[in-house]
């Protein structure tokens, strides 16, 4: 049976009637990422919008954190923004894997 342990709690939102869980991702050590994806809007450029949106969010989580650089140094949010967008241009621009489409 599945450990409810492992996934996050549904934030608040999630409990308005006119609400829908979009992305939902999977990882572990040594296991390939899993991604479950609603395409809910039309215009697949919606998606920029929020892969953005996600990466701020993450860059608020890791300075409330308060997590420091290999150097010592508080992460900033533009550190945070700015190692996020390094390394998604190199995935973009060399993938280190393929997606493969979920039955």
């Amino acid at each position: 049976m599945f450990n409810s342990k492992r996934q996050l709690n549904p934030p608040p939102v999630a409990k308005k009637k006119n609400s829908q869980e979009i992305l939902r991702v999977w990882s572990g050590t040594n296991l390939p990422m899993e991604v479950v994806i609603e395409t809910l809007w039309a215009d697949p450029g919606n998606w920029g919008i929020a892969l953005v949106d996600i990466a701020r969010h993450l860059a608020k989580s890791y300075v409330a954190r308060g997590l420091k650089t290999t150097s010592g140094d508080i992460l900033s949010e533009a550190d945070v923004l700015a190692r996020i967008r390094e390394l998604f241009d190199a995935e973009w621009s060399s993938p280190t894997d393929t997606p493969k489409q979920l039955q």
